[in-house]
């Protein structure tokens, strides 16, 4: 790691801004893979599909904060992204537009199918309701904020980060550039306050019923309350800033994903809550950077392969697919049977490919079409700069 480099070997924040950010088109479907791993170790629900023991426990324990990482690094890359292709023509009635069209076609298709196949029969309108409206995190009970297709709980913060960011990039952009790094660090220590007030102020019971240790209003507080969920969102939106500014370190891609895995085994061995995402907020703010940074700089890096854009593609799709297409196929098709060995990683890898073309439907078949239809009115600025995930021709890899 070396200081931060000088502007004349910097490019300046206008031509920074101009930049594709194609890597992390790639770097995001392997969050999406970490969470779809991560759930497919449940037992209940029933997706983990080794007989043996020995193979089902340790399956669960090396994913077992996969889908926690997963998660957190999604917030932060929507602050970095929308900071860094935000317009100063933009109007937030119009940037409300895109995102709303970017999510709920994709979620509703999806709530649509769940109910259709599994969760019809089982959920109440007091839990299907607000999930359909993305509204379902902002209530404590387990039957409402885990409801109909679960990873959809995300959404529901997800909406806050795009309804608060035309009020929060102006103060952000603000900021002068020396106490860029003072408000990250007051992002991580933000995160840390929830934790504490979680673990020693929040009620301890009842338990959460999927046995993580921790009571049902702790995991709900801690982890599922969307505005918690703020700092690492906003802790993107700086970490733009610090890249954009020149001032973040030039950090090397490989030393960084290193470091992921080394908060990776933090997590598994601090208490619950303090390995939800305190204990890889750093490794995962430094990965999102490096990886900016050797676009910026014009570095090849593997993420930019053909294939791995079109993984980042249907990212997205195949976030909210997981869910769907392992309880339905292990519950129903399956009858929960339980496999072998080299079976049971078959079937596992079965339902990833089955994850992902259902992942790539949703983009061709919903997500484009609905863009290209009503994504931008005829009172949008003309100016579209070139890797703007929320604009009429959108880079990948701000999805």
């Amino acid at each position: 790691m070396s200081s931060s480099p000088s502007t004349a070997q910097a490019p300046r924040a206008s031509e920074r801004s101009r930049a594709k950010l194609p890597s992390l088109t790639g770097l995001r479907f392997i969050a999406a893979a970490l969470v779809f791993f991560f759930h497919a170790t449940f037992s209940n629900p029933p997706m983990n599909p080794y007989a043996d023991p020995s193979w089902q426990e340790g399956f669960r324990w090396l994913f077992s904060k996969a889908g926690w990482m997963g998660v957190s690094f999604f917030f932060v890359l929507s602050g970095f992204v929308l900071t860094w292709s935000a317009r100063p023509q933009d109007t937030a009635t119009g940037f409300w537009r895109r995102r709303l069209l970017k999510v709920f076609p994709n979620h509703i298709a999806m709530w649509a199918l769940a109910m259709v196949l599994f969760a019809g029969a089982m959920t109440p309108v007091s839990a299907w309701l607000p999930n359909l409206f993305l509204l379902h995190s902002w209530f404590p009970q387990h039957a409402t904020f885990i409801s109909v297709n679960p990873p959809s709980w995300s959404l529901c913060s997800e909406l806050l980060f795009y309804l608060l960011f035309p009020f929060l990039i102006r103060p952000i952009m603000r900021i002068k550039e020396g106490a860029l790094w003072v408000w990250a660090g007051a992002m991580v220590a933000g995160m840390l306050a929830v934790q504490l007030f979680t673990d020693f102020l929040a009620p301890s019971s009842p338990p959460t019923p999927e046995g993580f240790g921790i009571s049902l209003w702790q995991f709900w507080f801690g982890y599922n309350f969307p505005p918690v969920r703020m700092f690492e969102f906003v802790l993107g939106m700086i970490l733009a800033r610090l890249v954009l500014a020149g001032r973040f370190p030039r950090v090397r891609i490989l030393p960084a994903a290193l470091l992921c895995v080394v908060g990776y085994a933090v997590a598994m061995v601090v208490p619950f809550l303090y390995g939800l995402n305190l204990a890889t907020i750093v490794p995962i703010a430094l990965l999102i950077c490096a990886v900016a940074r050797a676009d910026v700089d014009g570095r090849p890096t593997v993420l930019r392969g053909r294939t791995m854009q079109w993984l980042g593609t249907v990212s997205f799709g195949f976030y909210l697919a997981q869910y769907v297409v392992m309880y339905f196929g292990r519950t129903t098709l399956m009858d929960r049977r339980l496999f072998g060995p080299v079976l049971g990683t078959l079937v596992l890898l079965g339902f990833f490919f089955a994850t992902l073309l259902v992942g790539w439907l949703l983009l061709v078949c919903v997500e484009r079409p609905v863009m290209r239809r009503w994504a931008r009115s005829s009172t949008d600025p003309v100016a579209v700069p070139e890797q703007g995930h929320e604009e009429r021709q959108p880079s990948p890899a701000l999805r």
